[in-house]
């Protein structure tokens, strides 16, 4: 079980109705997309935040490790759009290099701010609904939505077989180190190659086992999953009404 899925099973915000978590992730993520100010995403960010620690339970220290891995990327982006290599030194800095700048404007620094905190507002939210909402919930409002049924289909089969993958891959890569396949560089690539094209091989032997077991239990082209029935409640509908209207305002007004 990979560590997003053991979070979401330990989560004490596992129970709530999944519509409920689902209508606040989506909303919040579509305000903060549209936000042109760093104020919605910011609160976005925070509250998602606390609620899934503070809330769910969820270790502060793994909810951080798990930020700064699409954080990296964030920054290299916004760096884009931050930095220019210009004659010219702009007015935010300028350093120079022969007879270039490396140099960026006020307004690329303000841009680039913003976009860094709108990219880490929608990673919390979707966060959020990954760290606090099973599979089998998120799967059960998509149905809900009236999603064509070959779509969800496909989500729950590639959701499966990644632990199949994963699974597939650190056998691979144990047996490996265990004959020191990663002594050096050279050995450490050729060793990767065969375990690539290992597990290509083994995964379509895998599937090709999981159709014939799921056809043996009469399989007739739906997955049905038992799910746990949670009714919305109220008190929690008033809060993200209310939440996503102050999160609207912010985006639009602010």
């Amino acid at each position: 079980m990979i560590v997003i899925d053991r979070l979401c099973y330990q989560s004490g915000l596992r129970y709530v109705n999944a519509s409920e978590k689902f209508a606040y992730a989506v909303l919040s993520l579509v305000f903060c997309l549209v936000s042109r100010s760093v104020w919605a995403p910011l609160l976005i960010f925070s509250v998602s935040g606390i609620l899934t620690v503070g809330k769910g339970g969820i270790p502060l220290f793994r909810y951080i490790k798990l930020l700064l891995i699409p954080a990296g990327f964030i920054l290299i982006g916004t760096a884009a759009v931050i930095v220019n290599l210009s004659e010219v030194p702009l007015d935010a800095f300028a350093v120079p290099v022969g007879g270039w700048f490396i140099t960026g404007s006020r307004a690329s620094v303000f841009r680039g701010i913003v976009l860094c905190f709108r990219a880490l507002g929608a990673v919390s939210c979707l966060y959020f609904l990954s760290l606090n909402t099973t599979m089998t919930d998120i799967l059960g409002v998509l149905e809900k939505l009236h999603l064509p049924p070959l779509f969800t289909e496909l989500m729950m089969l590639i959701y499966r077989f990644i632990f199949l993958l994963l699974e597939t891959a650190s056998s691979i890569m144990i047996s490996q180190e265990s004959r020191l396949g990663g002594r050096n560089l050279r050995t450490g690539l050729r060793s990767f190659g065969q375990m690539a094209a290992s597990l290509l091989i083994l995964a379509l032997k895998k599937s090709g086992k999981l159709y014939d077991a799921m056809e043996s239990r009469c399989y007739d082209g739906r997955i049905r999953v038992l799910s746990r029935e949670n009714p919305p409640k109220p008190k929690e509908i008033l809060l993200i009404v209310l939440f996503e209207a102050a999160a609207a305002a912010a985006a639009l007004f602010l």
